[in-house]
């Protein structure tokens, strides 16, 4: 993959538990030559990924590919913004019609997708 093709990636909602998706992308989009910074509630790591309970902000970012339920993705949404991703792939279970819009009226493209679908697919 050559360094254009790369998508660096923020996945808000990773999980150090390894049944979790959230977990599964991590390590999928790190083996697909991915960039990743992995967010989430609980600290830990995902292979060689730490998951940040700070919220960083990276000086690109592509993607970010969500992880928590619409119930809870209030208050990551300034977080989110503040990224300004090209992005946001809102994965099975976490679709959100007002989340969505507010992202587009920003500018930043949203898709109800699967990641790992998308990355099985050669889609992403």
């Amino acid at each position: 993959m050559s360094e254009s093709q790369h998508k660096p990636t923020v996945v808000v909602g990773a999980s150090p538990n390894r049944e979790r998706y959230s977990h599964i992308a991590v390590q999928r989009l790190r083996q697909a030559g991915h960039p990743v910074v992995a967010v989430g509630l609980r600290p830990g790591t995902i292979s060689d990924v730490s998951i940040h309970t700070d919220r960083p902000v990276p000086e690109r970012v592509d993607t970010v590919s969500l992880y928590v339920g619409p119930t809870h993705q209030d208050v990551w949404m300034d977080y989110i913004l503040s990224l300004h991703p090209r992005r946001v792939i809102f994965n099975p279970g976490t679709e959100n019609t007002p989340a969505e819009t507010q992202l587009q009226a920003a500018g930043i493209e949203t898709e109800r997708a699967c990641t790992l679908v998308l990355l099985s697919t050669a889609s992403y």
